[in-house]
């Protein structure tokens, strides 16, 4: 089939296998003689280990743990402080001290039950507030991982000059991913090679990993993708951590060596997102004018830093939202905790900061007695204008035909002001957001420098080799659509296996809505090239490189400058009923506009937004999550609530597109966007339902009835 239209829908390639339950996932895959792992984990949130007590071991069962890391015993990620099994310390609940492994499974349960651990257990620190207040100091001088400070113009000449000021804190909590497949690895020894199969979304993340954990040379380290049901960026950093565990046992052992999470353990013991807590200090002019913001942004990033660094910039650098402000302050800090390790999520620390900006709007316009959309809409951003570090809006931002669009689709302003009247708990929300795509600044050209290949066979069939990585959202289709359109031929003749460290150049970890806008480009550039050298029946190969784009400029260490090269743009409308006895939320109606540029598949992108708002409707209203001295209270799937399809009406969408001149065919990134907003959208439906403010997310119904009778005492 040759595709005459980029936005055209196709089947997708690996939708009728998986329909069909035939598609073979980690656990499904044979390796013979292989072993099975299981963890034992540290019960106290924080303490010293004085001893292990393990039991004889049958023959063919083996612990592996610190003593057998032939090399460094810390996990590659952005530093090295989280060890693949603990030292003399635990940290967090849940953290590894050691495997067991052997033949027989059931065998290798129940020994672990019969290791004994013996602690003394220290002061721990359990939320960020204790943790900004040194109640114990438990990393560094005032256990903060990391701070980041930045701004543009003048804020203490605007302080003296603004006719109104408002100030607010809002917070958020955790979000688990349920990725429908959990964590696993599979590791094995073979002539002095180590081999790493597993669930990831990022091979050379994995391989750096294990490199480090052996010492091996680089080349003789081999990582290996397979089908990956889920990520949503839990199978971002995490799989290092265990893919060096596999590794160091099938080196031990030299035995195939199976580490497969089930569900509760894999809700009890890998990262989450980020809670937050958000304070924002607004500076308006008599007009209504916001002339300044002061925030501070402070995030709980467990016991390990992990990647808090990069998830903090995301969300410091969405600290004004689609807002054009001249001053700006911008604090922000990741603090340590003994909480459970927090990292990669869909959306990356930015759902943080627009919840709490569309919040902050919402709540200004109601002190000033203003409509908040005209509110909005005075203070949107425009092409011209200066970001957050004060790079330039290059292209042209429609927000205004987003809203536009969305007004008609949803009956917004009709809807607002007719709840206004209602005596029922009705209400409407809108809000509005952004998504830079790729890595923050100079991330692509001068840490990831991705490379992808291009490779025709005499059969004249082209294979796409990168290392990015197929785990639902549909790039197995998209990019066999951009090279297959580029080349002008059949997209049954383009193959694109899943990523073999052995085979594929390093194209970069598959996040940060890079893969189709990045790598898609990049493939377009290379399939470009290969046709112009095209001969039937002869091999080819093409290397294309990333290249920066010219004129953008980010100083890393000062945070000034284009922070991405573009934006994609959206906005939500939720409209909600909350019953007036049991408290509980019923959504009546969910609309979603988008500008992603061009849409390489309409169908995919459609299932991408009814995913990305369904997630962000469970982070706004039924994902809890809390923890107590460090232990999740909700950690099964039983107690920790996702939404289904019968949670939710259908969701209405549609695409204002612009296209971007980097991206393949025009596109920009979309995975991360579709998130972002709905958690605002919904919190502000059910703040004007229920006439009350709302400041924290997930709005449950015990939180609800507390807003309603706090006000009314």
């Amino acid at each position: 089939m040759l595709i005459d239209e980029i936005s055209k829908p196709v089947k997708r390639i690996d939708v009728e296998d998986k329909i069909k339950g035939k598609t073979e996932y980690l656990a499904d895959m044979h390796f013979e003689d292989a072993l099975y792992a299981k963890t034992l984990r540290s019960t106290k949130a924080r303490a010293e280990i004085l001893s292990i007590d393990i039991p004889r071991l049958p023959e063919g069962y083996y612990i592996v743990d610190k003593n057998d890391v032939p090399a460094r015993n810390g996990v590659k990620i952005i530093n090295y402080e989280m060890p693949f099994f603990a030292e003399d310390t635990v940290n967090y609940i849940g953290e590894p001290l050691l495997l067991l492994v052997g033949p027989d499974k059931e065998t290798v349960e129940e020994l672990i039950t019969e290791i004994k651990v013996n602690y003394k257990e220290l002061k721990g620190v359990f939320s960020i507030d204790e943790s900004e207040s040194l109640t114990e100091v438990i990393y560094g001088k005032d256990n903060c991982f990391i701070e980041y400070n930045y701004g543009k113009g003048d804020l203490d000449k605007t302080e003296k000059e603004a006719a109104y000021v408002f100030e607010k804190e809002y917070t958020t909590g955790y979000q688990e991913h349920i990725y429908l497949e959990t964590q696993g690895m599979v590791g094995t020894y073979e002539n002095g090679r180590v081999k790493v199969i597993g669930s990831m979304q990022c091979p050379y993340y994995v391989k750096d990993a294990v490199v480090d954990a052996l010492g091996f040379d680089y080349d003789d380290v081999q990582i290996v993708q397979s089908n990956t049901g889920g990520g949503f960026g839990g199978k971002e950093e995490y799989p290092s951590l265990i893919g060096g565990q596999v590794a160091i046992a099938a080196l031990k052992i030299k035995k195939p060596v199976k580490l497969i999470f089930d569900r509760d353990e894999d809700i009890q013991c890998t990262t989450k997102r980020h809670p937050s807590q958000i304070i924002l200090k607004t500076f308006l002019d008599k007009n209504h004018k916001i002339i300044g913001v002061d925030a501070d942004v402070k995030l709980d990033g467990g016991a390990y830093m992990g990647i808090s660094n990069i998830v903090l910039q995301r969300s410091i650098f969405a600290a004004i939202g689609v807002y054009d402000v001249e001053n700006i302050k911008v604090r922000g800090r990741a603090f340590a905790t003994n909480n459970i390790v927090t990292g990669a999520y869909r959306g990356f620390g930015a759902p943080q900061s627009f919840f709490a900006t569309e919040m902050h709007m919402e709540f200004m316009a109601k002190e000033l007695g203003v409509n908040s959309l005209d509110f909005k809409k005075k203070n949107l951003l425009k092409k011209g204008n200066l970001s957050s570090t004060g790079g330039v809006f290059r292209e042209d931002i429609v927000l205004p035909k987003i809203i536009e669009t969305i007004e008609e689709m949803s009956s917004y302003s009709e809807k607002y002001e007719q709840y206004k009247k209602s005596d029922k708990y009705k209400g409407v929300g809108m809000s509005l957001f952004f998504h830079g795509g790729g890595f923050t600044g100079n991330g692509e050209r001068d840490i990831i420098k991705a490379k992808v290949k291009l490779k025709k066979y005499k059969d004249d069939k082209v294979e796409i080799l990168i290392s990015n990585v197929e785990m639902g959202q549909g790039v197995t289709t998209g990019l066999r659509k951009i090279v297959a359109h580029a080349l002008e031929i059949p997209l049954e003749d383009i193959i694109y296996a899943n990523p073999d460290t052995d085979r594929v150049p390093n194209s970069g970890p598959t996040v940060a809505s890079r893969t189709t806008m990045i790598i898609g480009k990049l493939l377009q550039n290379a399939a470009i090239k290969m046709k112009e050298e095209w001969k039937s029946g002869e091999e080819i190969e093409i290397l294309e490189k990333y290249k920066h784009p010219e004129g953008f400029n980010w100083d890393a260490e000062a945070l000034v400058g284009d922070a991405y090269n573009t934006y994609s743009w959206g906005a939500n409308v939720v409209e909600v009923e909350v019953n007036p006895i049991t408290y509980e939320v019923d959504i009546k109606g969910v609309w979603a506009v988008f500008d992603i540029g061009k849409a390489i598949d309409a169908k995919i992108i459609e299932g991408q937004i009814e995913g990305g708002v369904a997630q962000g409707l469970g982070y706004a209203g039924m994902e809890v999550m809390n923890s107590k001295e460090g232990r999740l209270i909700q950690r099964t799937n039983t107690d920790y609530v996702i939404p289904t399809a019968k949670d939710l009406p259908k969701i209405h969408n549609k695409l204002v597109n612009t296209p971007y001149d980097y991206g393949p065919f025009g596109a920009k990134s979309a995975g991360e966007l579709t998130l972002i907003g709905a958690a605002s959208a919904y919190a502000i439906a059910v703040q004007n339902a229920i006439g009350k403010t709302v400041s924290q997310i997930p709005v449950t119904p015990e939180l609800i009835m507390e807003v309603i009778k706090n006000d009314k005492n």
